[in-house]
């Protein structure tokens, strides 16, 4: 254990090193620091970061967390890596400010990435290393607490050191431990007490953000949007939407429903769409694909659905819980035959939750599929998100049944959408046909009608591309009249953003790809001579959509790990490029 009271030579070593790091972080304002905690699974690191992450956001500052797990119950390694700044990041750096160990693995794989001089808190009781060790395990052991406890005690360890008041702490974990809080706030004051400070972290100004994973802000969006029902089979990264869904479905007056595989999935919400209820799917890749044909029936019968599909590693079941923007071709031309869809593809918790209630509308609007591409690091990790946006979203109303004449469900009109009516409607006979069909639903092979449904299901989604253009569909940070612009979607236009502010350049993020927005995306372009792609996949998925589309990519960054891009990292790339 790391105490005041030990007196020995090695004590003295010990203290000369915190000493010495002290006056270092005293010379350096606190703006931007980037904490590693790591453990095996079971260990409890993906609270504990959320703890830490929210004593920062409870002094003022904007925070970022990156999960990285192993598809494992016990043992491997996870991690989490919190940024935390004094201005918007949502990216990881790849230098490390402090690491924290629960156990011997985690400080053999990161502490390469340590900055120079930068501390080590480890798990004295099963780490035998130089920096500040703290016995978690005895100090839980003898305050009567569980093994998975021994996290708390090296949170307020941590809190101690860079100089987070005990108040503060507590506040959090009140708030963050409903069970056996009493308990984890004796572990955490005992283990506070037994540290030294190095750093006092000031205070900065109050703000309106919030903390939430992307699939926790998917699920919120769709809620706010008048979602009825969400089914799902579970299926990294998209589970989570399930589970949040599920434990607030009383509150949120949602009912969730698990069936027995992707395609009973699909069937199902197909049916609860057509009775009227506003419905949300959700998968990754692998589920995806079982639910074309479904996707297809969406299309033909437009019947209205939200689709959200998180993509992770693929192909087929891939690498469950790393990350790959590999499916983007794939739901842009997903199931058989000409239909119209929508494909959005949100890159932060933020935009999770606006385009969610957006695209939840927009499939009532259009009685059309609309699919949520979203990828695992948007979907887990955790952002700041602005409260404001909620009340951005309200449920928009479909254009319904004037009750007049008889009741066609496939009338053909200027705009291609059809008025809604629903079954148990006594003057209407509501049919949803797999088939071609005429304007009441009838299975037909008529050239004249076939021609004339394909001719309005077309005239629907001209009507969707100049939708398109009237929404937040390309979004553009860094230099606006910048030569060089850097094009980037999903959860890497998070690290490109950085990269293009710090290099002086633009970036444009297509949100909304389908339809293209081809005038925001010209616009966007005006005056770059350059354009580079940055993207989490082996081909070049946007630049393939950008080039369908007329607009030329001169060169392309892609990274296929299945880790996210370092800011640094696109920067190297970048100089070399440009």
């Amino acid at each position: 254990m790391y105490m005041k009271k030990q007196k020995n030579k090695k004590s003295k070593i010990k203290n000369k090193i915190v000493t010495g790091r002290k006056a270092q972080l005293s010379k350096t304002s606190l703006k931007d620091y980037s904490i590693l905690i790591g453990g095996a699974a079971g260990q409890g690191t993906r609270l504990a970061g959320l703890v830490i992450a929210k004593l920062f956001g409870a002094l003022g500052y904007h925070v970022y967390i990156y999960e990285d797990y192993q598809s494992l119950i016990r043992g491997g390694h996870n991690f989490s890596q919190i940024r935390i700044s004094q201005k918007k990041a949502d990216s990881r750096k790849e230098k490390i400010d402090f690491l924290l160990a629960l156990d011997e693995n985690t400080l053999q794989l990161h502490k390469k990435n340590l900055v120079k001089g930068g501390p080590v808190i480890f798990n004295s009781d099963r780490i035998k290393t130089k920096g500040m060790g703290i016995a978690i395990e005895k100090i839980t052991k003898e305050e009567g607490g569980s093994p998975i406890m021994a996290n708390t005690a090296l949170i307020a360890a941590f809190a101690k050191i860079v100089g987070i008041d005990f108040k503060t702490l507590k506040e959090v974990l009140e708030k963050e431990l409903r069970k056996q809080t009493e308990l984890n706030l004796k572990i955490a004051e005992k283990a506070y007490n037994s540290t030294e400070n190095l750093v006092k972290i000031s205070r900065v100004s109050k703000n309106n953000l919030l903390l939430m994973t992307g699939n926790e802000a998917v699920a919120l969006g769709a809620k706010n949007a008048g979602l009825n029902l969400y089914f799902a089979y579970p299926m990294t990264p998209a589970t989570s939407i399930l589970n949040y869904l599920a434990k607030h479905q009383e509150e949120f007056n949602i009912r969730t429903v698990q069936p027995e595989d992707e395609i009973s999935v699909i069937n199902m919400a197909l049916g609860a769409s057509f009775a009227g209820a506003r419905t949300a799917i959700g998968t990754s890749g692998g589920g995806f694909g079982l639910m074309v044909e479904g996707l297809s029936l969406a299309g033909q019968a437009e019947t209205p659905l939200l689709s959200i599909e998180c993509q992770r590693a693929g192909p087929s079941t891939g690498v469950p819980t790393y990350n790959l923007q590999g499916d983007l071709n794939f739901v842009i031309s997903a199931g058989h035959g000409d239909f119209s869809r929508f494909v959005i593809a949100p890159g932060d918790a933020e935009e999770c939750l606006y385009y969610t209630g957006l695209g939840l509308n927009l499939a009532w609007q259009y009685q059309t599929p609309v699919i949520l591409l979203s990828d695992k690091d948007v979907s887990e990790n955790t952002f700041n998100v602005d409260q404001k946006v909620f009340s951005k979203i309200r449920p928009v109303a479909p254009l319904l049944w004037d009750k007049k004449g008889e009741y066609q469900r496939y009338k053909i009109t200027k705009e291609g959408i059809s008025p809604l009516a629903f079954p148990g409607d006594k003057k209407a006979i509501v049919k949803a046909n797999s088939y071609e069909h005429d304007q009441y639903g009838i299975t037909t092979d008529d050239e004249k009608e076939i021609s004339a449904m394909q001719e309005k299901r077309m005239r629907k989604f001209q009507q969707m591309e100049k939708e398109v253009e009237k929404l937040p569909a390309v979004k553009i940070y860094g230099k606006n009249n910048a030569r060089t612009a850097l094009v980037s979607w999903g959860i890497t236009k998070c690290a490109a953003r950085e990269a293009a502010e710090n290099l002086g350049i633009k970036l444009i993020q297509p949100i909304i790809v389908e339809p293209f927005p081809r005038k925001q995306m010209a616009k966007a372009l005006k005056g770059v001579k350059k354009l580079i792609s940055v993207e989490m996949n082996s081909s070049g998925q946007m630049a393939k959509v950008l080039n369908s589309h007329g607009f030329k990519v001169d060169a392309k960054i892609l990274k296929y790990s299945g880790r996210p891009f370092f800011v640094e990292e696109i920067e190297r790339k970048l100089k070399k490029i440009i």
